[in-house]
């Protein structure tokens, strides 16, 4: 069950003060519509977590108010209020590793599946999504900067061709099981889809979209709080 607020919703009013809420929410996601976003809601959406979504408006400088601020000191999103355990969270990857402990769904029982869904979350942590990131900032910014455009976009081929290899021989990023490390790189593929980013030449990549983007959490997670159309 999802119900959503606007986040301007009078952040001076005690963005902490629930009571006026479902009473069956267990967490509180405050967010947008951009991959990182998207991490959370298929996350939450996947084990069917009764969450509440905040839609914090980046144009209106809704992160930059005090009461998010108390949140995330850094004024990104998404962030995450449990309200069961009273843990709040922010940064993508780190919500993605607190919701399989809190469900057990979503990494692989064995250790062996569970490292290696790990390992590729933290490939795209640290080698896809932030790469991804730049290179969309280089190629919609109105100064060009060649070299940046040239680098971002050799780096991110070098992503997808690695992730391209790893999928032609496995169903899923961790091996046979559906996990966390899929549905972060599945956040950031589907908004390159947007940017006009190729991705004719990754076959396996391309068919692994196709296969993650068909489960119902997914197709739910990517509409929260509304649907991306572009970077």
């Amino acid at each position: 069950m999802i119900r959503q607020r606007p986040a301007h919703l009078k952040f001076q009013r005690k963005l902490l003060n629930f009571s006026d809420q479902s009473s069956r929410t267990v967490i509180d996601l405050y967010t947008t519509s951009s991959p990182n976003g998207f991490k959370a809601t298929i996350a939450l959406e996947e084990p069917a977590l009764p969450y509440t979504v905040h839609h914090i408006k980046i144009a209106s400088g809704d992160n930059r108010q005090p009461a998010f601020l108390s949140l995330n000191p850094y004024g990104r999103i998404p962030v995450i209020v449990d309200r069961e355990t009273n843990i709040t969270l922010f940064e993508s990857g780190a919500i993605l590793l607190y919701l399989p402990e809190k469900t057990e769904r979503l990494l692989p029982s064995d250790s062996k599946g569970r490292w290696a869904a790990i390992q590729w979350l933290q490939f795209h942590s640290c080698s896809m999504g932030p790469i991804l990131g730049q290179r969309v900032h280089f190629e919609t910014s109105d100064a060009k900067v060649p070299t940046a455009i040239e680098r971002y976009r050799r780096l991110s081929e070098e992503a997808f061709a690695i992730l391209d290899a790893r999928l032609a021989k496995v169903q899923f990023l961790a091996g046979d099981e559906y996990s966390i490390a899929d549905i972060a790189t599945f956040a950031w593929v589907h908004v390159a889809g947007f940017c006009d980013f190729a991705m004719d030449p990754y076959k396996s990549l391309a068919l692994w979209r196709t296969r993650i983007q068909a489960r119902p959490a997914v197709q739910k997670g990517i509409t929260m709080p509304e649907p991306a159309t572009g970077p």
